[in-house]
């Protein structure tokens, strides 16, 4: 009985010692539910409070955007203003010295002289290019490749859109020009034939371009451009198809209008390695004297005359920096090894063709479709 009574309290003991663990465990999975349910609700307050703060400053940030935006387009509006008032200032200093600007080498008595020899009217020029004095480039319009000019004689400007063709494009000024809208606005100008590269020359109111048709002589043409008819031709025997310009293949010939007259750069043939230089009459076309100006040919892109002297200008087939470094006077008062190397500011690719303004000592160059003007600075020979 005392066995059985001894039983009876051990199992109780023992059942009251599990209800006690038991509820232990139960407390403690409860306090760990409780507090995993306050970093729950602290997490979700924090979460919510990031993400108020985060639509905040997003707001704030297309608000500056905005803002940023709206002032970016007034300052771009400001400076479109400030370049068209740089543009039209220069466009009027530009007329004005179109209309002002005296001839660089001759007086006014030289206009009324046609008929002297060109010795005489060459012996007046006593000037050289010392430096290129600043740089402007007028808009770009056309190929890569094509020539501009301005008539010594009178404001209208000429364009030639590429390397051949049989029409010009006639603008009444730089001024025009500047501001048209590509070729528009200007006359349109069909020639009788076809002009080949650009080396043509305007000069007192003549076109004169050179035609060359396959395997056939070169030939110069002049045109009237006030009546539009062809005035007079001349057959120049060149031998195949040589060109002037190693680096511009196209220019198969280049004229060029000075003080003195008209001139023709070219190659005799293939085979020879330095360029010519004829005289030519402006109003026969006759050839009167020819010089071999001991000028390269290879890597040559461009030349002029200036005042009787020839400048020819080089450069890499890489187009680099073009520079002078072959010039040939025809009065022997210049020598090359003597005249200052002038190098043209790096622009965008290389000079397809460079005409000679007498009347504003400016050269009209041509680079990869833009059109060019370089004003010159002078000294004596």
């Amino acid at each position: 009985m005392k066995l059985l009574f001894a039983l009876l309290i051990s199992t109780a003991w023992t059942f009251t010692g599990a209800q006690y663990y038991y509820q232990g465990l139960m407390d403690y999975l409860e306090n760990r539910l409780l507090a995993i349910e306050d970093r729950m609700q602290l997490w979700h307050e924090q979460s919510h409070r990031y993400h108020t703060e985060m639509k905040d400053f997003k707001k704030l940030t297309a608000e500056a955007m905005d803002g940023l935006k709206n002032h970016h387009s007034m300052l771009f509006k400001d400076l479109e203003g400030a370049a068209a008032r740089v543009d039209r200032v220069e466009q009027e200093m530009d007329y004005v010295e179109t209309q002002m600007s005296p001839r660089a080498c001759t007086n006014r008595a030289d206009k009324v002289v046609e008929q002297e020899a060109w010795e005489l009217k060459e012996s007046r020029c006593v000037e050289i290019i010392s430096g290129i004095r600043s740089v402007k480039i007028m808009k770009r319009v056309g190929s890569p490749k094509g020539m501009w000019t301005r008539d010594p004689r009178s404001s209208k400007v000429y364009i030639f859109n590429g390397t051949s063709g049989d029409t010009i494009y006639q603008f009444k000024s730089v001024l025009d020009f500047s501001r048209s809208l590509g070729v528009t606005g200007s006359r349109s100008i069909r020639l009788p034939s076809e002009w080949t590269g650009p080396g043509s020359a305007v000069y007192n109111g003549y076109l004169y371009y050179i035609k060359q048709e396959a395997e056939a002589d070169m030939q110069v043409v002049k045109y009237d451009l006030l009546s539009g008819s062809v005035t007079e031709t001349a057959m120049f025997p060149v031998e195949g198809r040589a060109t002037v310009y190693n680096l511009n293949p196209e220019t198969v010939a280049d004229l060029a209008a000075d003080d003195g007259g008209l001139w023709l750069l070219y190659a005799p043939s293939d085979s020879e390695p330095t360029i010519s230089l004829a005289k030519m009459d402006a109003a026969t076309l006759d050839i009167e004297q020819i010089w071999d100006t001991r000028c390269p040919r290879e890597n040559a892109e461009a030349a002029f005359v200036a005042c009787g002297t020839v400048y020819v200008v080089y450069n890499t087939r890489l187009a680099s920096r073009s520079r002078v470094q072959c010039v040939f006077d025809v009065n022997d008062m210049v020598l090359s090894e003597e005249a200052p190397l002038i190098y043209f500011p790096r622009r965008y690719g290389a000079h397809a063709s460079l005409k000679y303004n007498p009347e504003e000592k400016q050269l009209y160059g041509w680079d990869d479709g833009y059109q060019i003007i370089y004003r010159l600075t002078m000294k004596r020979k």
